[in-house]
């Protein structure tokens, strides 16, 4: 059997931003048996990691990065893709037929406007997973949704680099990129506050580990709202329980005025969506509402 570097249509890439993504889709792009020749990282940390999990690349300033590869990989800030994108034209590097991918999960291919004007063919590919800059983060890509944006002939292209790095393709309209990034931040970003917040206020109740009292419920929370959706609510708000949510709007108001407001925002979501599903009785969402009305 032939190996990955042996097979037809292989690739030379480079790297515009050595950081954890681009490293990570770097090192998944090697695997898969394309040859990743040149990246460009300016702080200690990025040219280090390069040199690690990109060891065959040349570190090279950004425009010599792409006029290297058939495939160039801008993996930069969201906020930093228009100006590089618009920058690389400015040097006159030659992008002519050249496939230049970003991993922004807020854009599409607009962002690229520049870049396509010029004759390159643009690729919004972003993993819908958190990355350490470890040298095992290649390894997460495998079985994760990739939120896929590009022109309609570019689109086998796309989903064929994403399947190669292990992915699941899964194709976002241009304009729902901002939708749908906004869905993964709230859920992946929010939950982490959720959490560390959950933690503060068990230790100020008194609670010495309060990670290991949380894990096993918010694993079962977890795993019973992504099979069940709202079926898998429990707690005070699903069953209606006005008098005890009071009281926690009242002790987190003494305690931290900011979880009160947090509280009383997610407990007006949660009771909408429990009267939507049929969960919660309206006399018991009445009486929920008023109760978190400011």
């Amino acid at each position: 059997m032939a190996s990955p570097q042996d097979r037809p249509a292989r690739l030379s890439v480079g790297v515009v931003g050595a950081g954890r993504v681009g490293t990570a889709l770097g090192a998944a792009l090697a695997r898969a048996g394309h040859r990743v020749v040149a990246a460009s990282a300016v702080s200690g940390p990025s040219r280090e990691r390069a040199a690690q999990r990109l060891p065959d690349a040349a570190l090279v300033t950004p425009q010599e990065a792409v006029a290297a590869a058939d495939l160039a990989l801008l993996t930069v800030p969201d906020d930093d893709l228009p100006d590089l994108a618009a920058g690389l034209v400015a040097t006159g590097v030659d992008v002519t037929g050249k496939l230049v991918l970003h991993a922004s999960g807020r854009h599409g291919t607009a962002v690229l406007a520049p870049l396509t004007a010029a004759g390159a063919l643009p690729l919004a590919v972003h993993p819908v997973m958190t990355f350490t800059g470890r040298a095992d983060d290649a390894d997460r890509m495998s079985g994760v949704t990739f939120g896929v944006t590009a022109p309609e002939p570019l689109r086998p292209v796309a989903e064929a680099l994403v399947v190669e790095m292990g992915g699941e393709p899964v194709w976002i309209e241009e304009d729902r990129r901002p939708l749908y990034h906004a869905a993964l931040a709230g859920g992946a970003n929010h939950l982490v506050t959720l959490v560390v917040e959950a933690m503060d206020l068990l230790r100020a109740a008194g609670v010495a580990e309060p990670g290991r009292a949380l894990g096993p419920l918010l694993g079962a929370s977890l795993d019973n709202a992504l099979r069940l959706g709202m079926e898998g609510l429990t707690g005070p708000v699903a069953r209606g329980d006005a008098r005890t949510v009071a009281d926690h709007v009242a002790e987190l108001g003494r305690v931290s005025p900011e979880s009160r407001t947090a509280y009383v925002a997610l407990a007006r979501l949660t009771a909408d969506r429990a009267l939507a599903a049929g969960l919660l009785r309206p006399e018991d969402a009445e009486r929920l509402l008023g109760v978190l009305a400011d």
